[in-house]
């Protein structure tokens, strides 16, 4: 069935929903429900005849199972706050938005196994401070981890500030918990790291958006907690400099580098500009920054001696022409700060539009300067925010409106100089999309990029575990 459901089978549906859930499991009033069918940027807001709030992955069987039966689309939501659509409805037909914000228990935690088993609505802060308290460290970091839950980090396969030493989440995952489309629950749940037995099944639904099915736990490996953490604000000159001082920071440091975060001098201003409380670190401006931070698991491993290592080497070549170490935890959080409120403060700067891309690690700089030439070529006043994660490919392009120019010519602009920016990225071997995912917003992009058999092999999966499209329908493909 699709949007020509009857109203009656939907009405049906949605009252056997709400006796499965009770009173406290389901929300059906348009104000009530707003802050589920409204994407994180405040843009686009779906429709949806309920919102379900299971407690349990029983709870989840019984509303996948009722709208699997019915034909009622489902979208499942964990944080909400991916940046691609992906999280709200957007076809035109019968929805229901399945969030898990219920479902939020630390299951178990094996320090000895370095394993937790997390439900899927645990805000991944929750999560890193569970492992903290067991003295493990859970390293996936976000700048939304405040917010974002571990079972939409999953389906998004979200990768954050510390991919260069731990890889993004699919390398944090042991095993899963799946409802099915059909309501079927896949318990995949383990903590083994070695289970050589056929297809490793969780890597389906890692990365699949929901549209495969709903992540209800998740068994995620920890590591050992750090005993040491050193962090720096650097000005460098340019990019091919910090590209530079990167490797030779893994050399020198015995590849204890957890984060190395490019920003050119407009994060710093958009940051001070927007954000109450930031204040620029260095007394001179630069036209880059990195902020660079080591971490080690080892009592013993002096992290001081190695920074002062890397820089006066780096400052000597020319590579690094002035820094600052955090010298407390409240200086290395304002130094974060800095590169974390970089989504909302490019939100209020307005008048942008916003693309996470990668290029292999090697090709970084020169990617940057060859994207900034295109653009400008195109559009000489254009501003632009270009800050990510140097340290694994992954840059967040942010492009601003030129000044002078009003709205809706910059509306009738920015698609052309996206996909102008999309074809150097495919020339280069990168990703138009490198952690966000792909959503509602960038179907397009990927009928266009991917490989044709790639394509095929994912109608084909999907076709396997959803032949009737209800699980978050108009998503990826």
């Amino acid at each position: 069935m699709n949007q020509h459901t009857p109203p009656s089978v939907v009405a049906e549906a949605v009252a056997r929903i709400k006796d499965a859930l009770g009173s406290k499991g389901w929300l059906e009033d348009s104000s009530d429900t707003l802050k589920y069918r409204t994407d994180w940027r405040g843009r686009d807001v779906g429709e949806a005849v309920l919102v379900a709030r299971p407690s349990s992955t029983e709870e989840v069987s019984s509303v996948v199972r009722v709208c699997a039966e019915a034909g009622i689309a489902i979208v499942p939501q964990g944080g909400n706050t991916g940046l691609v659509l992906g999280s709200i409805p957007t076809e035109n037909r019968p929805a229901v938005v399945l969030s898990l914000d219920r479902m939020t228990r630390v299951r178990t935690l094996d320090a000895d196994n370095f394993a937790l088993v997390a439900e899927a609505g645990c805000v991944v802060k929750a999560v890193q401070d569970a492992a903290a308290a067991a003295d493990r460290l859970f390293p996936l970091s976000l700048a939304s981890e405040g917010s974002s839950t571990i079972g939409g980090t999953l389906s998004t396969n979200a990768g954050g500030n510390q991919t260069i030493r731990y890889g993004n989440a699919r390398e944090q995952v042991l095993g899963l918990e799946v409802v099915l489309p059909d309501g079927t629950v896949f318990d995949g749940l383990n903590t083994l790291r070695k289970n050589n037995t056929g297809y490793d099944l969780k890597h389906l639904f890692i990365g699949a958006e929901g549209t495969l099915g709903i992540i209800t736990a998740a068994a995620m490996r920890l590591m050992p907690a750090p005993r040491g953490r050193e962090t720096a604000l650097l000005a460098v000159p340019d990019p091919a400099a910090a590209q530079a001082l990167l490797a030779r920071a893994r050399e020198l440091s015995g590849d204890t580098v957890l984060a190395y975060e490019l920003m050119p001098r407009m994060c710093l201003d958009l940051a001070i500009r927007h954000i109450e409380g930031i204040a620029d670190p260095l007394e001179a401006s630069s036209p880059w920054y990195v902020l660079v931070e080591l971490a080690t698991a080892s009592p013993i491993d002096d992290l001081r001696a190695k920074l002062e290592a890397i820089l006066a080497e780096a400052m000597e070549q020319g590579r690094v022409t002035d820094g600052v170490i955090a010298e407390s935890e409240t200086q290395r959080a304002a130094l974060w700060r800095i590169r974390e409120e970089q989504a909302e403060a490019g939100r209020r700067e307005g008048g942008g539009v916003s693309c996470d891309v990668s290029v292999p690690v090697s090709q970084v700089a020169t990617f940057l300067s060859r994207a900034e030439a295109m653009l400008r070529a195109e559009e000489p006043d254009l501003r632009l925010n270009t800050f990510g994660h140097m340290g694994d490919g992954n840059i967040h392009y942010l492009i601003l409106r030129p000044l002078a120019m009003d709205g809706g010519a910059w509306t009738q602009r920015n698609g052309h100089l996206v996909h102008q920016l999309n074809e150097l990225i495919a020339e280069m071997g990168g990703s138009f999309s490198a952690e966000h995912g792909i959503g509602a917003q960038k179907r397009k992009d990927l009928a266009r990029y991917a490989a044709p058999s790639r394509l095929t092999l994912m109608r084909s999966v999907k076709a396997a575990i959803d032949p009737t499209n209800v699980m978050n329908p108009g998503k990826i493909l």
